[in-house]
């Protein structure tokens, strides 16, 4: 049975990793995934998906995958099994459509992403995979004290920045997860 799933965790947890691994798995089976993020995640490239690790494919943009599924509902048939990276940045809407191509196309739809922003705030589309999801699962990481991360800190010039707008794009140079406690604290170390 198709089912909708939400993998979430701080940054660093190797969600990208993940989704990549999940889509060589049904390849390695013969199946045919999709690996989709939105369009404008576009630091590794524009239709590539890449993890810190080095692994990579090929991907699609969430928006031309719609637009196709709407145009021809037959196209999403093709498909083994859709794999989204990135999640955190669909849009309500888009979390709908993905429910629907589970429930009306018995396709399942793998997302990953972050749960909050580096205000501790959640993403709208994380926001709406919490209440839509079939099944909602966390993928773990460590603050430098070796508790679990769960914050996500912005960072400049080694200091944590509590303003700005939700969506900044960045890696390492950008983010640091931490536990709550030195989140709170505004420590890195």
């Amino acid at each position: 049975m198709a089912k909708l799933y939400f993998r979430y965790g701080a940054m660093g947890s190797s969600k990208t990793a993940n989704a990549l691994m999940v889509n060589y798995n049904y390849f390695e089976r013969g199946a045919k995934p999709i690996m989709l993020k939105p369009a404008l995640e576009d630091r590794d490239g524009e239709k590539i998906i890449k993890s810190r690790i080095g692994l990579s494919w090929e991907c699609e943009f969430v928006e031309d995958f719609l637009a196709n599924m709407e145009k021809d509902p037959k196209y999403v048939k093709q498909y083994d099994a859709v794999i989204i990276d990135e999640a955190q940045f669909l849009t309500e809407e888009q979390v709908d459509k993905f429910a629907k191509v589970v429930d009306e196309y018995h396709v399942p739809v793998i997302c990953y992403g972050l749960r909050t922003d580096f205000q501790s705030h959640l993403f709208p589309g994380s926001k709406r995979l919490l209440e839509v999801a079939d099944k909602v699962e966390e993928v773990k990481t460590v603050c430098f004290c070796g508790k679990k991360a769960t914050h996500n800190a912005r960072v400049k010039s080694g200091v944590i920045i509590r303003d700005g707008e939700q969506v900044m794009m960045g890696g390492n140079e950008s983010y640091v997860a931490l536990c709550r406690k030195h989140f709170l604290e505004g420590r890195l170390e």
